[in-house]
């Protein structure tokens, strides 16, 4: 009967972890369904940016305060789950603070642990004044409707519970070990949970252990809930931050992409001794599509962009074409990739690995031509994003389907381009009558 707990214990882990497993496979296979990039540049170069932008939030603290607050949750969550170890090992061997041999370290361990847990607390609850009281404009943006807005604030209340079962769990633990409580071995410095000791002078043993008893499974099976809520909110960013800056460009920003059929043709056009009217090679590959209707058209960093996307609107916040009142958004952009791709990937695995076709597309049913010809390009939004999110690059190849494949570019870029073809610069003047202007008196 004593390994009971035990055992229950094992089973919720695996149940939790395994359901976790299921989740990260789908989100591979999804991201999968896009093409393979071509990965180029110094991997020292990538590891280095994983170091600064991913570990480091360097990009974070472009704004000081709320860098500082995100800081601070990070590293409590980061130091905390340290803790989780010791608590994962003494649900399976049934032993309580396993690590108390450490000794004075152990006291410094676990009082580290509660002065960042009461940081978690205040830093949480800033960020829900910041959010709901204060309504800092970005977070309530046309885009942030009911589930995006609702996700922010259930993690904050999420995080707000695990932080106080912690805080309960050492309290009443340590309220324990001042009454020589047997199982309950004196270890631990307890500088925030001793703060709430006088609540529980007055309770039996059994209540004590009870309380203790009850925070302890709650904590941890709150973390287990946590895990497997991360795939389906925005907050997917704490495991994904780091692969996506890995993979985050290292090219300048003002250089886009090289269409290798497009520069084979203009490499002809230019060859006075090409035949333009050369049927190709028998066992010539058959064109890509040029530019993305659907997320399968669109590399696999870029679906892996998606999952990343934190919702914090920076980018959104910095668009020049938002600002101005233009209907773009470059965060909306990600959120829209993210939520076809989920449902192409649902369609897929429904059908055992196979796309069958919805009459739907990525372009056109979540963005529309105004919002990508809104866009300046000028890599704002790129420069903004704190885990080096790319949304101009779907923007671009989006762009270059409308053009390429549809013919659908707007008046004004059809003139350019008819002018370019005709003059040889986008102004609608031959070459003869380009200086006529500095003649004029």
């Amino acid at each position: 009967m004593q390994y009971i707990p035990n055992v229950v214990f094992a089973l919720i882990l695996v149940v939790g972890i395994g359901y976790f497993a299921q989740n990260i496979k789908q989100l591979i296979a999804n991201i999968r369904l896009g093409k393979k990039p071509l990965v180029k540049g110094d991997k020292k170069e990538r590891l280095k940016n994983v170091a600064y932008i991913a570990f480091g939030q360097s990009k974070m603290f472009k704004r000081p305060i709320s860098g500082l607050l995100h800081l601070v949750v990070y590293l409590g969550f980061v130091i905390i789950n340290v803790e989780v170890l010791e608590i994962v090992l003494d649900g399976l061997l049934g032993t309580h603070r396993l690590f108390s041999f450490l000794g004075p370290t152990y006291n410094v361990l676990i009082a580290t642990f509660e002065i960042f847990a009461a940081a978690v607390v205040l830093a949480v609850g800033v960020f829900w004044l910041r959010r709901n009281a204060l309504k800092i404009s970005r977070f309530w943006k046309p885009e942030m409707t009911a589930w995006p807005k609702n996700d922010a604030n259930y993690i904050l209340y999420i995080e707000w519970v695990l932080m106080g079962l912690f805080l309960t769990m050492n309290a009443a633990d340590y309220q324990l070990q001042l009454m020589d409580a047997a199982h309950y071995t004196k270890a631990g410095a307890f500088p925030v949970s001793s703060l709430l000791a006088p609540l529980f002078e007055n309770l039996s043993e059994t209540s004590l252990i009870l309380i203790e008893r009850g925070a302890w499974w709650l904590h941890i099976c709150g973390i287990l809930f946590f895990l497997n809520y991360l795939y389906y909110s925005k907050h997917l960013h704490i495991l994904l931050a780091f692969p996506n800056t890995y993979f985050g460009r290292l090219t300048p920003q003002g250089q886009f992409a090289h269409n290798e059929t497009v520069a084979k043709e203009v490499a002809m056009m230019m060859d006075p001794t090409a035949d333009p009217f050369a049927a190709p090679a028998a066992d010539a590959p058959v064109p890509e599509r040029f530019g993305a209707a659907d997320v399968q058209d669109l590399n696999q960093i870029q679906l892996l962009n998606a999952y990343t996307c934190t919702e914090c609107g920076r980018c959104t916040d910095m668009c020049p074409a938002n600002q101005t009142g233009k209907k773009l958004s470059p965060r909306k952009v990600m959120m829209d990739t993210r939520d076809r791709l989920e449902e192409v990937g649902k369609n897929t695995k429904k059908n055992k690995g196979v796309f069958v076709p919805d009459e739907k597309q990525l372009l056109g049913d979540y963005i529309s031509a105004e919002e990508l010809w809104a866009c300046t390009s000028c890599n704002a939004c790129v420069e903004a994003c704190p885990v080096s999110i790319d949304p101009l690059s779907i923007i671009m190849e989006m762009r270059q389907y409308l053009v390429m494949e549809q013919s659908a570019a707007p008046q004004a870029l059809n003139n350019m381009m008819g002018n370019i073809e005709n003059n040889g610069a986008p102004w609608p003047y031959n070459q003869q009558d380009r200086l006529l202007w500095a003649q004029e008196k």
